[in-house]
């Protein structure tokens, strides 16, 4: 019969855990080497997931013996993971700023710096009763996230893909955010004539010859949350030159972007006559999300 400790020191030690992988396709550590502590944090979340305990439990009771059928369960679950499968997709959930979101193959993971375009939002000052548009949204990590901390606030979530549109509507449901209203629509198709004190979005931004691609957890996610034209340029290009029309006087338009694209990222917002542009680096100091403003 096998302990908790045992059973995360197996798969820790033997399971070689992939590196894990930014949504620009960057490993955490620039390298696809062999983390201990990451693949630990893994196992952890895996096992935790078998018996429905956290992390905390786990390392309370490492001595606790697991039945049979937990230890299988759980050597499953490694054994996907060993293969590449992202954990948030055999755990069926992510952990973000404060939500707990449901994921699917449908859509991109919610990534950690993800969080920077949710905290330049809050940083800004707009009126009490602010609309919000969150274009490309998922999970619906950006939109429920800015509506958890700005209940006042009129926010609109908006993806292409209708099984998308309905992964965010359970999660705005599961959040208790049912205020955020998550509609069907390609980008601006279905807001002609809106116009709003804020546009955000975390649009797909990786170039489909990026090798990335092909390793880590974005080998399992959809390319169309990934892939964009021109260079992981297209899409994003289509935003600001399309934002505009649909910004009040003073809105601004906050867009994340790949890792290298800061510069041609500006170079869009001041040839759209955006003012104020600047961006704001991530936790790993690489320029991740660009702003500027309509006046």
């Amino acid at each position: 019969m096998c302990t908790i400790e045992e059973a995360l020191n197996i798969h820790v030690l033997g399971g070689r855990s992939s590196a894990s992988h930014c949504a620009n396709g960057k490993s955490t550590d620039g390298k696809n080497t062999f983390n201990r502590e990451e693949a630990l944090f893994d196992a952890e979340l895996l096992l935790g997931h078998v018996l429905g305990r956290d992390r905390t439990y786990l390392k309370t009771w490492p001595e606790k013996p697991l039945t049979d059928k937990q230890f299988q369960a759980y050597n499953e679950l490694v054994k996907q993971r060993s293969e590449g499968r992202p954990v948030a997709h055999l755990l069926g959930c992510r952990d973000f700023w404060t939500l707990e979101l449901f994921v699917s193959p449908t859509t991109l993971i919610p990534r950690p710096d993800t969080e920077i375009l949710i905290e330049t939002a809050l940083a800004q000052i707009f009126p009490n009763d602010a609309v919000v548009l969150d274009l490309g949204t998922g999970t619906g990590a950006i939109a429920l996230s800015l509506a958890s901390e700005r209940p006042e606030w009129s926010i609109t979530a908006s993806d292409a893909f209708p099984e998308v549109v309905e992964l965010a509507k359970k999660n705005a449901l599961h959040n208790k955010l049912e205020r955020v209203s998550v509609i069907c629509s390609a980008w601006f198709e279905a807001f002609e004539g809106s116009k709003f004190n804020l546009i955000v979005s975390n649009p797909p931004y990786i170039d489909a010859l990026d090798p990335h691609l092909s390793q880590g957890d974005l080998r399992f996610e959809p390319a169309s949350a990934l892939v964009a034209d021109d260079h992981g340029m297209a899409d994003i290009r289509h935003i600001v030159q399309t934002s505009p029309s649909h910004l009040l006087s003073d809105g601004w338009l906050m867009i994340e972007h790949g890792y290298q694209q800061g510069e041609l990222v500006r170079a869009s917002f001041k040839a759209n006559g955006f003012k104020q542009v600047k961006t704001i680096l991530d936790f790993g100091s690489n320029e991740r999300v660009t702003m500027g403003q309509r006046l």
